[in-house]
């Protein structure tokens, strides 16, 4: 009865073991298949297999070395036996299957090895499919694609096979110990004939590798933060340079040292060429160094560092593209009037006044809808509208289940019925009403333009927001749009997502989505689809995940439909002597768009700096990942812009990196920093900005980013870097600098001198003490040679949180003013400027139009009453008669008669 018990727990536990087996087995099937259906659809099914197979057969070769080496190592030593010692030491005797054993232990590690390098087909392929730079680096003469590409991967070598060699060792010093081959008793230890040459071949060996670890760590110089800046210095190739070419030496006669005292009984020799190794890697690793850089560099570190400060300087700004940066001198007059200004061509009247802060709230509480609509973001972007290029700011309104109530979230309605979003946003970024809100180009569920912005297609599949997956084309119809008391349906019309009509793919998505319910429900129909991957960054990562991509993805309109563009990154942390940025790389290129269509999750890589040799080494192993920049449509490359986080990047970069004089590097002497402005009631770094702006009178109004500088801990304006973003001359990058013998106001002296204006400083006084008052960004806008200053101004009730954009400050030269609209503070900041005739008047002047009369006279009857509540007398006289003078050119002109 006992031996029938026992067979069956042995039985059970057998059976279980098996079905635990088949159940990892069918998850992983089910995961590998619905990963290849899923890249199919999309039709990157290439590039699926590519990394499959890199990760199998690098996992694989890393596996297999790993199992051949260690197991031979282990299955060699086992076979040494020593019996007499065996029975000297009390050892027992190993069980006759332990060869088997050996083998089976070393698959194991094999395995855990090949596994854990399976992830490291990046670093293999970059190897194998590198594209030179074309730019040697100065100490030793290599191309930096040895450094980016060859380095990592030898590294990777050396990681691994020093990891086989100490468990060989280790592994076969175990062995020897149980089969009598090791033994020792206090100090004493006694090795065998056969174990003494093959443990001292392993560790012979492993001391080739260091010796090769030594030679590696010389290249690793050029990555140096030893000395005054990033890469090798001159302590570290006159001190630390020399101690590595010895280390390697010393541990290549260390391996041979070994290897001789295989062959005597005594460890003299062998303890003192290890203990000369570790003294000349003690003296020459960190001793040497510290003196060379005490005694040496310090006193006379400019001089001796020099070349090295010019290495860094080179090769930094090659890194970031800062040596294509056109530097311009930019001294600006402050004598333009009203009309000059307001005559500049698309410019002012593109000067953006909504925050995309502040508007998100305002797009939330007025075009949100129902509660289960969000907007993620709001973000600028320019189009043609009614014949004009206007700046404007778009939110695409989100489906987010997260608002529903909870007796709502049944499967049936994440799953099938709330699928998508609904429609976009679109308003000028420039234009508000009386109220303070925003004016609408495209506004309301379904979408209603107003400026002939048509969206022909608002359904929202996938977005910054839609991180579940749905089901669609299913016998339940999809909540579309609320209208009214009641809701519009919807089915699916387009080819996103991945057939599970049959039974195949059915099971297997309800056996990856650990969902049941997709077996069983019968809503699932011949013709349903699911929906995988939605939002927009993940889904790009799973097809490229060696792209860095930048944080804000924008929408586009095209020809009716609601596209992505996302802006990717090639970078590196191995490029010589280039200055790590905040994140940790020190090369970087944005070199592919990447576009994904909002309602059939189409998505596409295009290819925008083919000259980028890491892109195209990324080419080389995918070679039907990117597109050609040209094959992009002509109507979404309109809206490719520059992108904010790369110009964060250079600016940052380019704020210490502008010196190209070591002297002037090495001392600090022009070090910008970028400008910090007030938003909201924090001092903070301004962020990179788009405005309309005319850089060259024979193109036009063009779209740029844009960020001031100010000199270090000082307030005043040095320069201002400019991006451009349109049409040919896409990507070209720009310094204007001021002259350094006159003071430019710089945003925190302008937000200062907002501070100090009486009139203005006691509406914000009043407007704080209730909190409700939000300052917006300032920017610093360039006009026709001079230089404006605006900040709009929001007020908002903790209650509602609905900012409403209620004044708009403009700063002008010595002026500073403040005014219900941006025209009206635009002529109050410059009222002491006269546009100087260009000849003799001979008539009388030109007639105004009505329409601009009746602008003129609401903002005057707003400016004095303003006045009066600020108890300013003068002014309040001052604007009576403007607005007298006004409304008699009024009447006049609609034929009435001065009373």
């Amino acid at each position: 009865m006992w031996v029938i018990r026992q067979r069956t727990r042995v039985s059970l536990l057998v059976l279980g073991i098996v079905l635990g087996i088949l159940l990892v087995v069918a998850v992983a099937s089910a995961y590998v298949y619905t990963e290849w259906l899923w890249f199919r659809q999309l039709g990157y099914v290439g590039v699926i297999w590519r990394v499959w197979l890199s990760r199998l057969w690098v996992g694989a070769a890393v596996g297999a070395l790993y199992t051949l080496f260690l197991g031979a190592n282990l299955y060699w030593a086992q076979r040494q036996r020593y019996p007499g010692m065996q029975e000297a030491w009390g050892i027992p005797q190993l069980p006759p299957h332990f060869g088997l054993l050996v083998w089976v232990a070393s698959a194991g590690v094999g395995f855990i090895a090949g596994l854990s390098s399976s992830g490291q087909w990046p670093v293999v392929l970059s190897y194998l499919n590198q594209v030179p730079f074309g730019l040697a680096d100065p100490l030793f003469s290599r191309d930096a694609a040895f450094y980016v590409f060859s380095l990592p991967f030898f590294r990777l070598v050396y990681a691994l096979a020093s990891t086989v060699l100490v468990l060989s060792v280790l592994g076969s010093a175990v062995v020897y110990f149980l089969t009598g081959g090791l033994v020792g008793a206090g100090a004493r230890i006694s090795l065998g004939r056969s174990a003494r040459w093959h443990l001292s071949l392993l560790v012979a060996g492993y001391l080739v590798l260091k010796a090769w670890g030594y030679w590696l760590d010389r290249y690793g110089l050029l990555f140096s933060e030893r000395g005054t800046v990033f890469g090798a210095g001159y302590a570290d190739v006159h001190a630390v340079l020399p101690a590595l070419n010895v280390l390697t030496v010393v541990a290549l006669a260390v391996a041979v040292v070994v290897v001789f005292t295989a062959r005597s009984h005594s460890l003299r020799p062998l303890l003192l060429a290890v203990g000369l190794l570790v003294l000349v890697s003690l003296v020459g690793g960190t001793i040497y160094p510290a003196a060379v850089q005490q005694f040496t560099v310090n006193p006379n570190e400019l001089e001796k560092e020099k070349p090295y400060i010019a290495n860094d300087i080179k090769y930094t700004r090659l890194a970031y593209n800062l040596d294509a940066i056109q530097e311009t001198a930019f001294a600006p007059r402050d004598t333009l009037s009203y009309e000059e200004l307001m005559a500049a061509p698309g410019v002012v009247e593109n000067i953006r006044l909504w925050d995309y802060q502040p508007l998100k709230q305002t797009y939330s509480q007025l075009q949100e809808i129902r509660l289960y609509y969000t907007f993620a973001d709001t973000d600028v972007d320019r189009y043609t509208v009614q014949g004009r290029y206007r700046q404007v700011l778009i939110g695409v309104r989100e489906l987010n289940l997260d608002n529903l109530p909870a007796e709502a979230r049944t499967w049936i309605n994440e799953r099938l019925k709330y699928t998508h979003g609904y429609g976009m946003v679109m308003s000028p970024a420039n234009r508000f009403t009386e109220e303070g809100m925003p004016e609408f180009f495209v506004k309301d569920i379904p979408p209603v333009s107003t400026a002939g912005v048509e969206v022909t297609e608002p359904r929202i599949y996938y977005g910054e927001l839609t991180n579940q997956w749905v089901v669609v084309k299913t016998r339940e119809k999809e909540f579309d749009y609320p209208r009214g008391d009641v809701n519009e349906w919807y089915t699916y019309a387009g080819r996103g997502g991945i057939p599970i009509g049959n039974w195949l793919n059915r099971l297997a998505f309800a056996v990856r989505l650990e969902s049941y319910q997709l077996l069983f429900s019968g809503a699932i129909g011949p013709d349903s689809r699911v929906m995988l991957y939605r939002n927009i960054a993940q889904r790009t990562h799973r097809i490229a995940p060696f792209l860095r991509l930048d944080r804000d993805p924008y929408p586009v309109l095209h020809e009716g439909r609601i596209f992505w563009i996302l802006d990717a990154y090639t970078t590196s942390n191995n490029f010589p002597y280039s200055q790590r940025s905040r994140e940790g790389f020190n090369y970087v290129r944005n070199s592919v768009k990447v576009v994904v269509d909002a309602f059939h999750g189409d998505i596409t890589f295009y290819m925008f700096d083919p000259t980028d040799p890491v892109v195209q080494t990324y080419g080389r192993i995918f070679p039907r990942l990117f597109r050609p920049a040209e094959e992009m449509p002509a109507g979404l490359r309109e809206h490719v812009r520059y992108p904010v986080d790369l110009f964060r990047w250079q600016a940052h970069m380019y704020a210490a990196y502008h010196m190209q004089d070591p002297f002037v590097f090495y001392n600090r002497e022009d070090l910008w920093n970028v400008a910090q402005e007030i938003f909201g009631k924090q001092t903070v770094e301004m962020e990179p900005y788009y405005l309309m702006m005319e850089l060259d009178p024979a193109v036009g109004p063009e779209y740029i980013l844009l960020l001031p500088y100010t000199p270090n801990e000082k307030r005043n304006m040095i320069a201002w870097m400019a991006a451009r973003c349109d049409g040919p001359h896409y990507g070209q990058l720009l310094v204007y600098k001021f002259p350094k013998e006159r003071l430019i106001f710089g945003p925190m002296q302008i937000e200062a001198r907002i501070d100090q204006d009486a009139r203005i400083s006691q509406d914000l006084a009043l407007w704080g003490a209730k909190e409700l008052v939000f300052r917006g960004n300032l920017l610093v806008i360039p006009v026709k040679e001079s230089i404006l200053y605006v900040e709009p101004l929001y007020l908002q009730s903790p209650e509602t949180k609905l900012p409403e954009l209620k004044r708009v400050i403009v700063g002008y030269g010595n002026v500073v003013a403040m005014d219900r609209t941006l025209e009206g503070a635009l002529r109050a900041a410059t009222a002491g400027m006269v546009t100087p005739p260009t000849a003799p008047p001979t008539g009388p002047p030109a007639v105004e139009t009505v329409p601009e009369l009746v602008r003129r006279a609401n903002e005057l009857y707003r400016t004095a009453e303003e006045r009066l509540r600020a108890g300013d007398w003068a002014g309040y006289g001052q604007a009576l008669r403007e607005l007298g003078e006004v409304l008699g050119r009024l009447q006049t002109m609609t034929g009435g008669t001065t009373p």
